[in-house]
């Protein structure tokens, strides 16, 4: 999985260039759906992107031990669709509200990624989006057990980047997993932040 190219290191101290970078690189791009994704339960994740320390960061999330499911993993603000949400990004930003506190109003939308599917039953939707820092985060105690900020820098490094190759549902497949400290950012999460660093690729590489 690891890719040569550019870094964030030229855009780190830039404020809005990385965002903006990012943002015209998604909306240049057709995202993928799936055509047979009727039998997926649907669901919504947003990537939280924000500077600090003059560095790009993504926000992720550990979950706690008594949620009903992917107890104890990585993950990006998000959920199962209510019946209220009036649709995806609507989704995101309310699973977002209610497990970090993030206001939706203090969201800047920057696109959208490749839906994904996963082997648990979902078609995730995945929304990259601006927020202000320092942000006031409200961890909810009964679903977050820790608040991960990973810079993208760290992400984008090939030594924190893992491939290996399982057996999945009857068939070899390549698995991705990104590693931050103690943490294994894996499965469905890992594959969102590879085709986000992907993107982010072709975002720098066009600037140069």
């Amino acid at each position: 999985m690891s890719k040569a190219g550019p870094t964030l290191g030229s855009v780190r101290s830039i404020d809005e260039k990385a965002f903006d970078l990012i943002a015209r690189a998604l909306a240049t791009r057709t995202y993928r759906a799936f055509d047979n994704r009727s039998s997926y339960a649907p669901a919504a994740v947003l990537l939280p992107l924000y500077l600090k320390d003059g560095e790009c960061h993504l926000l992720f999330n550990r979950r706690t031990q008594s949620v009903e499911r992917h107890k104890g993993e990585i993950s990006f603000p998000g959920g199962t669709r209510d019946p209220e949400d009036k649709d995806q990004l609507d989704n995101a930003l309310r699973e977002t509200w209610e497990e970090m506190g993030i206001r939706r109003e203090d969201v800047r939308i920057l696109g959208r990624l490749d839906d994904t599917l996963t082997h648990t039953g979902f078609a995730v939707s995945s929304f990259v989006g601006a927020i202000p820092y320092p942000y006031p985060f409200v961890p909810s105690p009964s679903e977050i057990a820790e608040v991960l900020e990973v810079p993208v820098a760290h992400l984008l490094t090939p030594a924190n980047q893992r491939e290996e190759v399982a057996w999945l549902d009857g068939a070899l497949a390549k698995m991705y997993s990104y590693t931050y400290g103690r943490h294994l950012i894996f499965g469905a999460t890992a594959h969102i932040v590879d085709d986000f660093l992907e993107l982010v690729r072709e975002a720098l590489a066009g600037e140069g």
